[in-house]
């Protein structure tokens, strides 16, 4: 992919933006020396409601390469927070630093089936942040949102990440996340979209940022 600077893309659309991150996002993001395939934007804001909400647990559905998993758990460091709980089909990917960090418990396993494994995991007081970054069809990510919600107290948050799939990007199962967040909040008014979250308008969650309010 060629390879624009900021003064060269100025009136560039926002879809060509949007592939140049992707692709950049995609091949060579890393945390720590670890794959990480997420939009460092949406990383900022998680360490905001990290900070705001003081979380006790993440609980992050799909982490293939472990990077925001570690990023997590560092966060949760400086926090004085417990662990991270990361749940994958297939953790070999893994790098080692991240299977060897003290806050970070990794589960082997589809979402869906692991659910009983999860919960002894969480305490009845426990703040949790579900995020969800697995499969992204719509059958999937709809179901793992009316079976995860339960671990998130009001004022708290469930992320669907890759809502960009075909609403941003084409990319990705269609229908995806985006389409089974809507089918979520209109049958669970527990929880709303805060779009606040979205506020440097480039996200690769676009409505994935669901609140809980009741």
């Amino acid at each position: 992919m060629t390879t624009l600077h900021l003064e060269e893309a100025l009136n560039s659309p926002t879809k060509k933006i949007l592939e140049i991150m992707q692709h950049r996002i995609v091949h060579k993001s890393t945390y720590f020396g670890v794959k990480t395939h997420k939009n460092p934007l949406d990383i900022w804001v998680y360490q905001e409601i990290l900070f705001e909400s003081k979380l006790d647990v993440i609980i992050e559905i799909g982490n293939k390469y472990g990077g925001s998993t570690l990023a997590f758990a560092h966060m949760l460091d400086n926090l004085g927070r417990v662990r991270v709980v990361g749940v994958d089909i297939d953790h070999s990917r893994v790098e080692s630093v991240v299977k060897e960090h003290p806050r970070i418990c990794l589960l082997e396993g589809d979402g869906l089936e692991m659910i009983t494994e999860v919960e002894k995991l969480i305490l009845p007081n426990d703040r949790v942040l579900v995020i969800e970054d697995s499969a992204h069809t719509f059958d999937t990510t709809l179901a793992l949102l009316r079976l995860y919600e339960r671990f998130v107290k009001v004022g708290d948050y469930f992320i669907v990440e890759d809502s960009i799939c075909h609403h941003g990007l084409d990319v990705g199962p269609n229908p995806g996340p985006y389409e089974a967040i809507e089918v979520f909040v209109q049958e669970n008014s527990d929880f709303e979209i805060d779009r606040s979250c979205e506020d440097f308008l480039i996200t690769w969650n676009p409505k994935g940022f669901l609140k809980r309010v009741s």
